[in-house]
């Protein structure tokens, strides 16, 4: 009869087994912050937001958000999280943090500057404006971001007209208004030079039905003078050119058109 024999691992290679066991075993992650109270892990994600490390500061105050739940150490932890999102280019996280943040607090005393916050990391987001220079298709370009910001500064001077932080959410509110408007009349531009003049038309009119006492509004009346003129829409053409003298009885566009080709569409002023 013929037995099998069982085989047997030489000495040394069941020895390397073992250590790479081990060695696996010991790539065990430690958490550093084990033996450590709140405040020592708060000061140790401050530090590390204050050097630019912010990779190694958001997991710092996700501990400290589970390690003091409940607490306002807590809350100010999620909030320098969210920060540190943003300033580590993650802006969809440090959204999602303010959100959660403003419905699970709504009576926190930080509520302004989670609002504030929350507008400042939308206006920064390009705003989709200055895209722009890239010559894209400008009709395609998509606004949400701004106006994301324009809502959660309103809310914040709507709710906290006294907070320290309304100044700059005001003025913030008046350039974005201006920039969507612009926004609005660069893409009527756009369309005008195509030749299409209807949407030309169109783009126009929503300017002006959308926003008030914005510069922006007096080449979108001249757009639609001049689509109109090209239509042979001659009634349409003089009733919106009287409407341009009387609102801006110095229009330079009346005299020399459209700017230069140098000048940037972003240059209103």
């Amino acid at each position: 009869m013929f037995r099998a024999k069982l085989s047997v691992l030489p000495a040394w290679l069941a020895l390397g087994a073992a250590a790479w066991l081990l060695a696996g075993c010991s790539t065990t992650e430690v958490d550093k912050t084990a033996n450590m109270s709140p405040n020592q892990i708060y000061s140790e994600a401050q530090d590390s937001a204050k050097d630019g490390a912010f990779d190694k500061a958001v997991p710092l105050y996700e501990k400290l958000e589970g390690r003091a739940a409940g607490t306002p150490l807590a809350q100010q932890a999620e909030l320098d999280k969210a920060y540190a999102q943003y300033k580590g280019n993650e802006k969809v996280a440090a959204i999602a943090t303010i959100d959660r943040f403003i419905k699970l607090h709504p009576a926190s005393p930080a509520l302004d500057y989670a609002l504030y916050l929350k507008g400042v990391i939308n206006f920064n987001d390009d705003l989709g404006m200055f895209s722009f220079m890239t010559r894209q298709d400008l009709s395609e370009r998509d606004q949400k971001a701004a106006k994301e910001s324009f809502e959660a500064f309103k809310d914040l001077v709507t709710r906290f007209p006294d907070s320290r932080y309304t100044p700059d959410a005001r003025a913030r509110m008046n350039y974005i208004v201006n920039s969507l408007a612009q926004y609005e009349v660069h893409v009527a531009r756009y369309y005008y030079s195509r030749g299409a003049y209807v949407a030309a038309i169109n783009r126009s009119q929503q300017a002006l039905a959308d926003y008030r006492q914005v510069p922006a509004l007096e080449e979108a009346l001249y757009i639609m003078v001049m689509s109109y003129d090209k239509l042979g829409m001659d009634d349409l053409r003089d009733d919106t050119k009287r409407v341009l003298t009387a609102n801006y009885p110095q229009s330079e566009y009346l005299t020399r058109g459209f700017r230069g080709k140098d000048d940037p569409w972003w240059k209103v002023w």
